[in-house]
């Protein structure tokens, strides 16, 4: 069967055409794909005998609200997106004053390994396709009724290890005849693939790209991120460097505090040293501990001290503002609950 909805609009013009339709009805087709319909008898302009047609060559990816979280304090919602194959995601709607930002899964589950997210705890089970992404974000349209400013590439999974359908999703959700969102209102976040950031500079997508950085050492790096032991601290950030050079684009290097293991001032000079002159974003992240881990997160002191170091070194830093910090806020934890009932 044929994933139609990760159709580009020139590919699924060629497929309607090959069957002896006209150019038209591509158009048409194309613009309920990008409604979010989730039956194609949804397409009320279109004939029966295509829609038939469609139903028996094409399967319509769709994501299903299996459980949703509404924080008390802010408004932010948790979803638990089920796909029709019966795997499930996590994504996330948060309000600002900028706009409404959504974050996406890019995987059902991950490989990476990271020791403090939930996500990696049990492997990667499969790639998404790009018309499953944008079900993700139709999924949370059709129940907020809100319109979508900025997405995150932020989920469950490592983009870059999802990088074709991650990049397909991309000019996908971007195209004017689709959600029409800008690549500079969408970042993407990678825990340091510097062979597929490499490929990324070369696309011409003006993403925001943010970097799991969360250690400025290899020894500490290696303790709770295994993808350092193959590409370690120096090359990703020489490979960073190379990536701000070739795009222009500012990197946003995430930094998660953890008690004694990342938050020490001998961890703050390091870092300041790694990131003199480069002109970037470190965004201190207070670990959102999960039920599988022993790890602490920072006390506020320690996070005020880090930060107070890094800015008298010329360093933009900023520290996560928490959201839905009522509801399951640690990425991966809601589908692991799901999972172990």
């Amino acid at each position: 069967m044929i994933d139609i909805r990760s159709f580009s609009y020139e590919e699924l013009v060629e497929f309607i055409t090959s069957n002896n339709e006209p150019t038209f009805r591509a158009k048409q087709i194309y613009s309920w794909l990008h409604k979010g319909i989730s039956s194609f008898d949804d397409m009320k302009n279109i004939p029966k005998s295509l829609i038939s047609f469609l139903k028996e060559t094409c399967t319509l990816s769709c994501a299903e609200c299996v459980k949703r979280q509404v924080s008390k304090l802010d408004g932010t919602r948790k979803y638990l997106l089920k796909f029709n194959d019966g795997n499930c995601v996590e994504a996330v709607f948060m309000k600002y004053n900028h706009g409404n930002t959504v974050c996406i899964s890019t995987q059902v589950g991950c490989r990476m390994g990271c020791v403090f997210c939930a996500s990696t705890k049990n492997g990667l089970i499969r790639n998404l396709l790009p018309s499953e992404m944008l079900a993700e974000l139709f999924a949370i349209i059709h129940d907020t009724g809100e319109k979508i400013s900025n997405i995150v590439l932020m989920g469950t999974g490592e983009p870059l290890d999802n990088y074709d359908n991650v990049i397909k999703f991309l000019r996908l959700v971007n195209d004017e005849e689709g959600l029409n969102i800008g690549m500079r209102h969408i970042s993407l976040s990678t825990c340091g693939l510097c062979d597929k950031i490499e490929r990324l500079a070369k696309e011409n997508l003006p993403v925001t790209l943010s970097v799991s950085l969360h250690a400025p050492t290899d020894s500490a790096r290696d303790l709770i991120m295994p993808i350092n032991r193959a590409y370690g601290v120096r090359r990703l950030i020489n490979t960073c460097k190379n990536y701000f050079n070739a795009t222009s684009r500012r990197i946003s290097f995430e930094y998660t505090m953890i008690d004694g293991q990342t938050d020490t001032l001998q961890q703050a000079k390091d870092l300041a040293v790694l990131l003199k002159d480069f002109p970037c974003h470190v965004n201190l992240i207070p670990l959102n501990k999960i039920s599988e881990g022993v790890l602490v997160p920072s006390s506020n002191q320690a996070i005020t001290a880090f930060k107070e170091y890094l800015e008298k070194k010329g360093i933009t830093v900023t520290v996560r503002r928490s959201l839905g910090a009522d509801i399951d806020a640690a990425c991966g934890q809601l589908r692991r609950n799901y999972i172990s009932k």
